[in-house]
């Protein structure tokens, strides 16, 4: 087996690269190097600079390493940015994946593995969200990454290619420094931000119908997503059809337990400041992690104190 992995010198990509190598898997990756970094990856491992949007390089990469299966985690994946530059997020997200999944077609790969995301869901009024809670997302990029599963399913379909779509909830933590996220996008580094600042942590709303006020959510190390990532290649390797999987701790945080475990572990615990609610946050979202245990036999071994403790390290790396 040899897997391409797309957008795989990004945050979470790098982590899906060398769990895949550090388990026996041949890899290489491409990626524009628009939010990756090279030097994230093993020596080993062939970088190729490119865009998923390159129909004529995809084909060359395919044949030339005969490729066998591909991970496709190449996205742009900002919230906010994808309300403000929606067409962008269509073209790329959407107009990247139909040109992969050709190429990956008149290839004869058979096995496609896609970076999805519990965004498909929007917010939804259930204590634990299974594969079957309905998708109803309400911004674009959770609209380009439904409208990627129907993709890939349907083209899996049509070209007999055994697929698996997985649904990531919010992921935080690091491997090790040299791999942390250097983006401010999410809660662990939004408040390793302030804090560096010399600001308070700031919390969005504190009268959710949750035991503490604040939105709960379920966070996942980036270590475990990887190792999903592997679990599901194997799934692949060894059947065919379409799956789609939840991938998260089955356990919710608050935000404001989040905020106290981040204030033991970087010793700074000034009280947060609480401001109004953003549009559109769900009082709470936490996976069923019941189909990943049951059919790709993972299930996240690692817990919040452990995601901060090697965040905080990377953010100290990147930020001195």
């Amino acid at each position: 087996m040899t897997w391409l992995i797309t957008g795989g010198a990004g945050y979470i990509g790098a982590h899906v690269a060398r769990a895949m190598t550090g388990a026996g898997e041949r890899v290489l990756v491409l990626d524009d190097l628009s939010a990756g970094v090279p030097a994230r990856l093993p020596a080993d491992v062939p970088l190729m600079r490119g865009s998923s949007l390159d129909g004529g390089l995809l084909k060359r990469v395919l044949a030339e390493h005969a490729v066998t299966g591909v991970v496709h985690l190449a996205a742009r994946k900002q919230v906010a940015e994808s309300v403000a530059q929606p067409t962008r997020y269509y073209q790329e997200n959407l107009g990247g994946l139909a040109t992969l999944l050709e190429a990956v077609a008149e290839a004869g790969v058979e096995r496609f593995l896609f970076s999805s995301s519990a965004a498909v869901y929007g917010n939804p009024d259930v204590e634990l969200i299974t594969e079957e809670t309905p998708c109803a997302p309400v911004n674009p990029y959770g609209e380009t990454k439904l409208a990627g599963e129907w993709l890939v399913r349907a083209a899996g379909q049509a070209h007999g290619i055994s697929t698996v779509c997985l649904r990531y909830f919010n992921v935080a933590g690091a491997a090790a420094p040299e791999l942390a996220d250097t983006g401010v996008f999410n809660i662990v580094p939004m408040v390793f931000d302030r804090l560096t600042r010399g600001e308070a942590p700031r919390i969005f709303g504190d009268d959710y119908p949750t035991p503490d006020g604040t939105c709960v959510r379920d966070y996942i190390h980036v270590s475990d997503l990887a190792e999903a990532h592997l679990a599901a290649a194997r799934h692949l390797s060894g059947r065919s059809g379409a799956l789609t999987v939840n991938i998260g701790r089955g356990a919710g945080v608050s935000v404001r337990e989040m905020v106290t475990v981040i204030g033991e572990v970087t010793g700074d615990r000034r009280p947060a400041v609480v401001e109004p609610r953003r549009p559109g946050d769900a009082p709470v979202s936490v996976a069923s992690a019941a189909r990943a245990a049951e059919t790709l036999g993972w299930s996240a071994r690692r817990g919040v104190r452990e995601m901060i403790d090697s965040a905080w390290r990377g953010w100290l790396l990147h930020h001195r």
